[in-house]
């Protein structure tokens, strides 16, 4: 079966930086579609982050337009989320998602596969 499985999660002052990992087993990142980054802060819903097409095309929540970053590596079948500059306010656990279909979307219903999760937490 399909599998995603994010690393990179910690514990970092205000201001400083973490780089998240969401590698694939079961499947080439090459074979998915639009991939993407949510998350979840406690007592909040999840929410959209960060997406990426199948072509390249990224798309960010305005919370996190700047300081956040994402991009794939087919190749290496790893999606990433660079953080920089990061606020108490992104403190979450971060999930990962892919789906079948080339383009990026925005509700978790849209997506057929997802990470376990990795906590952030940026302490001020």
């Amino acid at each position: 079966q399909v599998q995603l499985v994010e690393s990179g999660g910690g514990l970092v002052q205000a201001g400083g930086s973490l780089r998240l990992s969401c590698a694939a087993s079961g499947r080439l990142f090459s074979s998915y579609g639009g991939m993407g980054w949510f998350r979840q802060a406690p007592g909040k819903e999840r929410e959209f982050v960060a997406g990426i097409s199948r072509g390249g095309i990224t798309v960010y929540a305005d919370s996190v337009k700047g300081r956040f970053t994402i991009s794939r590596d087919n190749a290496d079948n790893t999606m990433y989320l660079q953080m920089n500059n990061l606020k108490p306010e992104d403190t979450a656990v971060y999930y990962c998602a892919a789906r079948s279909g080339a383009t990026i979307r925005y509700t978790i219903s849209e997506y057929d596969y997802w990470g376990q999760g990795t906590r952030v937490t940026a302490s001020s």
